[in-house]
């Protein structure tokens, strides 16, 4: 189930459940997890894409493997808020796996998530290489961060 807004994300979401969020690349897929609580994201790793049979093999394993509710992906617009020929790709991808998986999958504007997660790792004192390898993955918690801090106000409203 494809869900457009955040809102409808989180009714769809089953309670006590973490989600994943995802930074898609055309090399790779960054993947963070929340814990049960949604609350707090944490980077987990890097998927090498391949084709979207693998990589959906490898993103529903790891759903099941940490019982996961649903999916957020970013969603990358334009920094006038339009959307492109990469969001056009993103949401197929979401068509696609919504069509393997029942999880709700949701999308969140990820403008400049790479760019603070570049910022974090250099402030860190990251080598070149090591920022290299785990880039995708912490932009994909500033992602879910983000979408995870949207949740938390709705539930307080």
């Amino acid at each position: 189930m494809i869900c457009e807004t955040i809102e409808d994300f989180l009714a769809a979401l089953p309670p006590m459940r973490a989600v994943a969020g995802l930074d898609l690349g055309e090399k790779t897929i960054g993947v963070a997890v929340s814990d049960r609580m949604l609350s707090v994201a944490s980077p987990l790793q890097t998927i090498r894409r391949t084709k979207f049979t693998k990589d959906a093999e490898a993103l529903l394993a790891l759903a099941a493997a940490r019982e996961l509710g649903g999916l957020i992906l970013g969603l990358p617009r334009n920094m006038d808020g339009s959307e492109g020929p990469r969001c056009q790709s993103t949401r197929a991808f979401a068509r696609n796996l919504s069509r393997l998986t029942d999880m709700p999958i949701g999308f969140w504007d990820e403008r400049l998530s790479t760019v603070a997660a570049e910022r974090a790792l250099l402030e860190a004192d990251t080598s070149r290489k090591r920022r290299s390898e785990v880039i995708d993955h912490v932009a994909a918690g500033y992602i879910l961060q983000g979408a995870l801090d949207r949740i938390g106000h709705l539930r307080r409203q």
